[in-house]
């Protein structure tokens, strides 16, 4: 079968990513394997590329990936040959240790990962635990889910992370992938959504989906926020976004690699105002957020690539060049 590899780090210019023909998984105990129609292009996916996020090499990338069972492994339950299913992020927990006792799998230190640790979804098929393979909502083509299973599971993490209420105002800083998702959910909840990002084609994008305000990382819209998410890996925006708080709200930095984060006042921190990064994702969020895509219905904006193209989407998403999200198609349209 066909697969992207990525043998040693290199910026996206180089296109490090190599289209190889390589044997094809078999489902183990407990494992599916899937054929893959669609694989979402994630930020994360880039970082892995230039070496930000350490991974086991050679690894095929990808990690929203959406596609048909094709093999099922002794021991699978709740899953046929011949589903609809996505495989995201995280690729197994120890399920022993007290976060993953507690329901906080998404913390577990023996967690592994989809297109980091174990290969993913740039390639015609996967090998996944099916523990953490989900059947995608009814009405959904693969190109259409493939975004949901990071960008949106990682946004409505961050959303509830975030602790925005219902009706309030939220501001999201960075306006690409998850962000483009993560606002279609607050809007379901009815919130003003004030979207800051320095791409005109990402506030125009956030226009279109009703936000309240669209602007530059350091524009002033006006009122105060209740509760904020930064999507962008860009530690500079930390003070700009804590500028824009009202007192006792929560800024989720929805990260996992991140330009360092400047000294600054602590009156921007005065009033309650705090910080969380966001680690993951539980199965419960993303059992609760496809199920809510599938009720609202949350429909990502998606530019297409051919798998053959994979390093070319990867510089886009690098350059901001995506308005939503980049899918790599791998069966014929």
């Amino acid at each position: 079968m066909r697969a992207q590899r990525l043998h040693r780090p290199g910026t996206a210019e180089e296109r490090p990513l190599r289209l190889e023909d390589v044997g094809s998984p078999h489902a183990g105990p407990g494992e599916v394997v899937v054929a893959i129609d669609a694989c979402g292009v994630c930020r994360t996916d880039l970082h892995i590329l230039e070496g930000e996020v350490p991974a086991r090499l050679p690894i095929t990338p990808g990690h929203q990936a959406a596609g048909r069972i094709v093999e099922l492994g002794p021991d699978v339950r709740g899953l046929s040959a011949g589903d609809v299913v996505g495989v995201g992020w995280i690729a197994s927990t120890c399920g022993t240790c007290p976060f993953c006792r507690s329901g906080r799998e998404n913390l577990c230190p023996q967690a592994t990962f989809t297109g980091r640790d174990r290969n993913g979804g740039y390639a015609e098929k996967l090998s996944a635990n099916a523990l953490w393979v989900y059947k995608l909502p009814e009405g959904f083509s693969s190109r259409d889910a493939a975004p949901l299973l990071c960008a949106g599971i990682i946004g409505y993490r961050s959303l509830k992370v975030s602790g925005i209420a219902r009706g309030g105002r939220l501001g999201l800083f960075g306006f690409g992938a998850s962000a483009h998702l993560a606002m279609q959910v607050a809007r379901h909840w009815g919130c003003e959504v004030y979207a800051f990002s320095r791409e005109r084609h990402h506030r125009e994008l956030a226009q279109s989906l009703g936000a309240a305000w669209a602007g530059d990382s350091g524009d002033d819209p006006g009122v105060p926020l209740d509760a904020a998410v930064l999507f962008a890996p860009a530690g500079e925006i930390v003070p700009l976004a804590l500028a824009r708080l009202n007192r006792g709200a929560m800024l989720a930095i929805n990260a996992i690699h991140m330009s360092p984060i400047p000294a600054m006042d602590y009156s921007l921190l005065y009033g309650e105002r705090g910080i969380r990064s966001v680690t993951n994702y539980t199965r419960r969020d993303a059992e609760e957020f496809l199920a809510l895509s599938a009720e609202i219905p949350v429909r990502a904006s998606v530019e297409l690539y051919p798998l053959e193209a994979a390093n070319e989407a990867l510089l886009a998403v690098k350059r901001g060049g995506i308005r939503g999200a980049a899918v790599l198609t791998v069966t014929p349209p």
